[in-house]
This record gives C-alpha cells, sequence and structure tokens, in this order.
C-alpha cells in the first residue's frame, strides 16, 4: 500500500500542477485582451528578451552551421554526394535548428531571468503590494513579457537562421572550396518560403513557452532565496522540456503531408 500511496501522490500533483498552470495560462490570455496595456513595459522587455539576447543566439546559430556543414560535407563524401551541403544546411537550419537552439538558449538566458525577477517579488511581498494598489499582477507582470516574448523570437530565429546558413557558407567556401556563387545559388533554389515560415511559428511558440514557464514559476515561488533558486531551476528546465517536446508536434503537424 506504501507503494501504492507514493505513485498516487506523483500523480496527484502532477494533475495538481497541470491545473493550476492551465489557469495560470487561462488568466493570462484573459490579461492579453483587455486594458489596460503598458506599452513602456512591453518595449523594455522586448528590449531585454530580444536585443540581449542576440549574441548569444547570433554565435549558437553561426557555429551550428558551421559544424552542420562538416557533418554533412564527410558524410556526403562517401556518396559523392558533396554538392547537397548547402541545401541541407539550409534546410535544416530554417526548419529545425534555428529556431531550436535559438528556444533552448533564451530559455536559459530569458526564462531564469523572469523567475528570478517575479520570484523576489513574490517572496518580498511586492507582488501583494500590486494587489493592494489594485493593479493586476497579470497584466503588469506577465502579460509584457509574454507579449515581448512571443514577438521577438521569431526575429532571432530569424536572425539564426541568417547566420547559420552563413556559417555553413563560410565552413564550405573556406574549408571545402565550394565556389560561393555556385553555393549561393544552391541554396536559395532549394530553400522555401514553407521551410522559413514554420520555424518562425515554431519561435512565436517557443517564445510564448519560455515567458510562460518563468512567469509560472516565478509567480508561484515560496520558501525565501531557496524557493526563488528553485523556482529558477524549474522554469529554465521545463521551458527546455516543453520546447523540445512542443517542435516534435508541430514539425508532426506541419510537416504531415
Amino acid at each position: 500500500m506504501a507503494a501504492l500511496a507514493t505513485i498516487g501522490r506523483f500523480f496527484l500533483g502532477f494533475f495538481a500542477q497541470t491545473g493550476q498552470l492551465a489557469l495560470f495560462i487561462g488568466q493570462t490570455l484573459a490579461a492579453l485582451t483587455r486594458p489596460p496595456f503598458y506599452f513602456r513595459m512591453i518595449g523594455q522587455q522586448m528590449l531585454r528578451i530580444g536585443y540581449f539576447s542576440l549574441p548569444v543566439v547570433a554565435l549558437t546559430s553561426f557555429f551550428t552551421g558551421g559544424a552542420l556543414a562538416i557533418q554533412i560535407y564527410y558524410g556526403g563524401n562517401q556518396f559523392n554526394s558533396e554538392a547537397i551541403v548547402s541545401s541541407i544546411v539550409a534546410l535544416g537550419i530554417t526548419r529545425e535548428l534555428g529556431p531550436v537552439l535559438g528556444g533552448l538558449m533564451v530559455a536559459g538566458r530569458v526564462s531564469a531571468a523572469i523567475a528570478a525577477e517575479i520570484g523576489t517579488m513574490r517572496v518580498t511581498e511586492q507582488i501583494d503590494a500590486l494587489t493592494t494598489l489594485s493593479t493586476n499582477p497579470y497584466k503588469y507582470l506577465v502579460a509584457p513579457r509574454v507579449i515581448a516574448a512571443t514577438l521577438c523570437m521569431p526575429l532571432l530565429a530569424l536572425v539564426a537562421d541568417i547566420l547559420g546558413i552563413f556559417g555553413g557558407f563560410v565552413v564550405g567556401t573556406q574549408s571545402f572550396d565550394f565556389n560561393a556563387a555556385i553555393y549561393v545559388q544552391r541554396t536559395f533554389s532549394f530553400l522555401q518560403f514553407d521551410d522559413v515560415a514554420s520555424g518562425l511559428i515554431k519561435a512565436a511558440v517557443f517564445g510564448f513557452i519560455i515567458a510562460i514557464m518563468g512567469c509560472y514559476n516565478g509567480y508561484h515561488s515560496k520558501g525565501g532565496a531557496q524557493g526563488v533558486g528553485r523556482a529558477t531551476t524549474n522554469a529554465v528546465v521545463s521551458a527546455s522540456i516543453l520546447i523540445l517536446a512542443a517542435n516534435y508536434l508541430m514539425t508532426a503537424l506541419l510537416f504531415s503531408a
């Protein structure tokens, strides 16, 4: 019976957390549709989430594109198919690696920062003070971050796509002596608008996940400094797992045909 009780407690806790998260998302969506809108807060969060994440996303995508080109070249070399390097790099970066790696890097940076900031406000009772002053915490704290992350992630993914393809171009032309003009021509002749659009759609969903998990874990943190630390860790881990799960589901949905 003790083993069954342990299993029961686990499932009850899991469903309780799932329900709490669903209610949090519902309240957030309601806050997104009703005024007032704090445009200044949205602008500040877009600067923090989007602009300050550019260096880490740019470096990650550039070196990923270069490493992908090397792997594809040596893999295709066994079948005399080195010419596919440009096409496969463009496809892999725009469909998967650009949005996914960009989302994971932003999750590690932004989701942790959001959880720490809101968690500190929770344990120091600043959120309770906002409620006392008749300010809706969902509209003032959660909604601007969700809007900013959802809008900024497609832009970051587009930058990741460009620099990832450029990284493959640099490696292909400098290390493997590909002709630059032919490399660019093959890239654009193979790449389609749907490939880029699917990655941008994924990135928007990833941005929503990153902001929601950071806000949720920070908003429900408790237990002082240790609670804020746990909230930060949980935000990064849960956001990363949900990004990978959502990527699989959207890939299966978008490319099922």
